[in-house]
This record gives C-alpha cells, structure tokens and sequence, in this order.
C-alpha cells in the first residue's frame, strides 16, 4: 500500500479525520520511501568505497506550519511505513543534546574537529534522519547545524524534518543571526520545502470541551493517561533535554508536541523564568500533574509554579493539569496568597474550551 492508500484506510476507519493539506503532502514522501526502500543497503556519498559508483539520494523535506496541523502524524506515518531498518526519528532538541555530548567527548581525545567523528558516526547507521519540531533557539545550535546538516547529506542520509516554522524564520532576532543565514540558503537548496496549511488545529480539536483541569489529583491518574494517550497515540514519551544560556533543562516526557512531568519536578528545582519560557516554547500542550496546595511551607514551589504558569499562559500553551483543589482555593494563606489571585484567574481562563487557538 502506498502512503496515500494506507492515510486512506486511517480515515475510513475513524482513527483520522481527511485532510486535503495532510493528503497534498503524502506523494512527496512516499517519493521518497520508495527511494529509500530500493537503495537503503546500498553505499552512498562519502561511504560508497574506492570503487563503488555513489548513490545520490533525492531531496529530503522540511515541512512546516501551525501548531497542531499533523506534521508529527504525517511524519510519523511516513517513517512507519518506511521498511528500513537504518532510519530514525528524534526530537531536533533531543537530536542536538547528542550532537553537543558527542562533540565534548571528541574535544577530549584532541580531535580538530569535534564535528567530524560525531557526524560520521550519526551517517555510518542512518539513511533516514526524521526530527521533529525543529527549531533554532541556541546560540550553539545555531553555530554548528548547518555543518552538521551538511555533512550528514553529504554522505547521504535523507533528512526530513518538521518545524512550525518557515526557513527564513529560523533563529529569528538571535545573536550573530548573520552567521545562520547559509544554513537557510541550504535547507532551500537540499531539501523541498512545504507549507502544510491546513486551517485546523487537531490537537485543540481533541480538547475542545474537554476537561482539562482535575482535582482532586489523586483520584485522576487514568483521566490523565487517557489524554497523554489520546493526543501522543499512545507514545510512551521520553526526556527532553533543553538548552537554556549554556547549560540544560530536563522535561521528563515528551511526545507529538505534548509535554509531562509533575509540580515537583517543574518547581521543586531552582528554575527561573527563561527556564519555564524554553518550556513553553517547546511545547503545545502541558501536561502538569500533583499540584499541591500552596501555603507559607512551601513558598519557593508556589513562586515557581506562579512563573511557569506565566510563561504558559503567555506562549497560550495548552495546559492541563491535576491539582489539591480547583485554582481559587489552591492558595488561601500565607505571604503570596494575595499574589495568587491573579494566577488563578489564568488557570480558570486556561481552562476555556478556545484557550491557544490563534
């Protein structure tokens, strides 16, 4: 089956609801499965050997549009249905945390170019590169991606990647952004560039009218699960390792543009704002469980929580949580309580069947 025909088949059974937008892009990548499929095991680029004629691979894509559109399931769907075992597909943060481990290891046997090992390494056991939600927020990041895209295509891995981003958008105002601007020439050059505009929001579309604020916590668990279920397709999750002013940040689990963790993991530790904004720009949706009640003993947590729900509530991050008590009775005395009004207010707005739509 093609990928058009097996998108198809999805849509009749009800597990996806049809999208021209989501169909106009599935005979560009099924292009390039059947490319992969005939030449996975065959040498290219730079590995080709001495005598070997080099395969040169097609045009990878960079797909890219509003939050929620179906980039990660048509990705998805594509690598899925890809019979190749030398594919992989990462989160571009989690991707780049590898790449930047990798580079300090080489930096200490005294390589020249940190890059170079790690590179090869990465292209020796990948024909099939697929990140999801690329984004270019890191002065380190910004500096090293376009060598490392180039080197990758050079030995001919295919590179696919989602962004809700257009290219020229990349690393937007960052520092030394002059610096970035090859990089967006190449990935013009390398890769075919698509918008996907499909007008609906799949991920609001889900939680539209929905519960998304439960308390007591305790009580909740398989309420919970259910959603992460529901909007990840039943993904397990991973970390997410973010970079944030040269060091890092761990979201526990991460899927299809859905966040998790706990109160104590996000507010127990000494996190700051541009920690909570790196969070809410990493994320749609927010998955925040265990909120406690908030008093005088646990003051540090409560001021925490109160930035993250800021940059939250700023970025119109969907949120959903579980807390002690609805957000008008989670703080009821203490220094900060007063504070807290405003806090509550958002978390009751946040639960608006419309909250983050554009």
């Amino acid at each position: 089956m093609t990928l058009t025909e097996i998108y198809d088949a999805r849509v009749a059974s009800g597990l996806l609801r049809p999208d021209p937008a989501q169909h106009a892009v599935l005979p560009v990548l099924e292009g390039l499965r059947l490319w992969l499929e005939a030449n996975a095991t065959r040498k290219v680029g730079l590995f080709a050997g001495l005598f070997a004629r080099p395969v040169t691979p097609p045009p990878g894509l960079y797909l890219w549009g509003g939050v929620g559109r179906g980039k990660s399931m048509v990705m998805d769907l594509f690598v899925e249905n890809t019979a190749i075992t030398q594919k992989r597909r990462v989160h571009f943060h989690a991707f780049m945390q590898e790449i930047h481990k990798g580079m300090h290891e080489a930096r200490k046997r005294g390589v020249d170019d940190a890059l170079a090992p790690v590179a090869e390494a990465v292209a020796r056991d990948i024909r099939l590169l697929a990140f999801d939600e690329m984004q270019i927020t890191d002065i380190t990041d910004a500096m090293i991606v376009g060598r490392l895209f180039e080197k990758l295509m050079a030995t001919g891995v295919v590179i696919v990647t989602t962004s809700n981003r257009a290219p020229e958008e990349l690393y937007k105002n960052g520092l030394n952004r002059q610096l970035f601007l090859p990089f967006i020439s190449m990935l013009r050059e390398k890769l075919q560039v698509l918008e996907l505009e499909s007008p609906n929001d799949y991920r609001q579309h889900r939680l539209q009218g929905a519960q998304v604020y439960f308390h007591p916590a305790g009580k909740v668990k398989g309420e919970i699960q259910a959603i992460w279920d529901d909007l990840t397709g039943g993904a397990p999750g991973a970390p997410l390792t973010l970079p944030v002013n040269g060091r890092t940040i761990d979201l526990p689990r991460f899927a299809n543009g859905v966040g998790r963790g706990t109160f104590w993991d996000l507010c127990s530790r000494p996190l700051g704002p541009g920690d909570y904004l790196a969070i809410a720009q990493a994320v749609r949706v927010l998955i925040l469980e265990d909120i406690p009640q908030l008093s005088a003993e646990n003051y540090n947590e409560a001021k925490r929580f109160v930035t993250l729900i800021d940059a939250l509530y700023e970025a119109k991050v969907r949120l959903i949580c579980s807390a002690a008590d609805v957000p008008e009775r989670l703080y009821l005395e203490g220094s900060g309580a007063f504070e807290f009004e405003r806090t509550a207010s958002r978390l009751r707005e946040m639960q608006g069947a419309a909250w983050g739509q554009d």
